[in-house]
């Protein structure tokens, strides 16, 4: 059953410009695993500079297999050291 995961990061606007690429390579480097269904990036309109990714896998199991995924896992602490806080993750699934 496919999974839908929802990335949440709280961006200041100083720091946008550096983050995009970072989240370009995570997107690069998820499309080439072939568990990867989808995804789509977000930007909050009232300025408050969250993110949200909305990404879907074919199962959790593939998605918890993509965190320990050794490349994504060191883009990832690059975000976190850049924003300075944990990136939020919450997993779901079709009703």
């Amino acid at each position: 059953m496919s999974i839908k995961v929802i990335i949440k990061r709280h961006v200041p606007k100083n720091l946008s410009k550096e983050l995009a690429p970072l989240l370009q390579q995570l997107r690069t480097l998820a499309i080439s695993d072939p568990a990867y269904i989808s995804g789509e990036t977000l930007k909050r309109v009232d300025g408050h500079g969250e993110y949200l990714v909305i990404s879907t896998w074919q199962s959790l199991n593939d998605w918890k297999r993509w965190t320990n995924n050794r490349e994504r896992r060191a883009i990832q602490a690059k975000i976190d050291m850049l924003l300075r806080e944990p990136t939020e993750y919450t997993v779901y699934q079709n009703a």
